[in-house]
């Protein structure tokens, strides 16, 4: 027999400056682009409910993205209060910007510190800049094999390219977390 739940999840976006974080989540939330640049200020907030099958149960989930400007020195700043009680995260790079995947690692040890090992997938942004490639998928694979619980995906943006896929993996990966730390 199927069981039917309602789940919400905190869902922190985190990752330099410039490396399409708010454009994801637009692309996600109202399959929608715009290539003006706005830096995010502060902390914005935003939610999609998707529905997920998975184990035979069915799944409502509410989905609160939490977006934070990517400057470091704000990490330090405003981890404690973006990070607290999430529930997984997405970590993202910008394909042609090898410096966004050097310091990814910083950001998600910041996670690990406040909200414990909490799923994550690793995304590489701007796939659709594939020509101005400085970050490979070999390379987002070999980080994220020293990460556990963690995914890696190539992503655009701009065309939409596995965006969708991103978010419903990692609910995927934090539904399994939670029902294993439940029995």
């Amino acid at each position: 027999m199927t069981k039917k739940y309602q789940v919400k999840l905190k869902i922190c976006l985190f990752g330099g400056e410039a490396v399409g974080k708010t454009s994801l989540i637009k692309r996600f939330v109202t399959d929608t682009f715009d290539d003006s640049y706005l830096t995010t200020i502060g902390t914005k907030i935003t939610k999609k409910v998707i529905e997920l099958h998975l184990d035979g149960d069915d799944y409502h989930i509410t989905m609160m993205t939490w977006d934070i400007m990517g400057q470091s020195g704000f990490r330090d700043l405003l981890k404690e209060s973006y990070f607290f009680e999430a529930n997984g995260g997405l970590a993202v790079v910008d394909t042609t910007r090898k410096d966004t995947l050097e310091t990814i690692q910083d950001w998600i040890s910041s996670m690990h510190d406040v909200a414990g090992h909490v799923p994550i997938m690793l995304l590489g942004n701007k796939s659709d800049l594939s020509h101005s490639a400085q970050i490979t998928m070999e390379d987002l694979e070999n980080v994220a094999a020293s990460i556990p619980q963690t995914g890696v995906q190539l992503t655009s943006a701009k065309t939409g390219e596995g965006v969708e896929q991103s978010f419903e993996e990692l609910a995927r990966k934090i539904i399994k977390s939670l029902r294993s730390k439940a029995k």
